[in-house]
């Protein structure tokens, strides 16, 4: 279950970029989309460094996973 939390953080990082991109070519600096998509961006980046460390300390991740 935790790794499926990560794979959809990542997804929504992904998903916030192309929508970025999407904004810049459309608005043309004209609206703030881009920058609002920006900020979920950094925020959804953020909790995932921030679910990685927690999987890893807490054991549900590991490095080098055993065979």
């Amino acid at each position: 279950m935790y790794k499926v939390l990560l794979v959809l953080v990542f997804l929504a990082v992904m998903v916030s970029l192309w929508s970025s991109f999407f904004f810049m070519m459309k608005d043309r600096g004209s609206k703030n989309r881009m920058v609002n998509s920006l900020f979920v961006r950094v925020g959804l980046s953020v909790l995932l460094i921030v679910l990685i460390v927690y999987g890893y300390y807490s054991g549900q991740l590991s490095i080098a996973p055993s065979l």
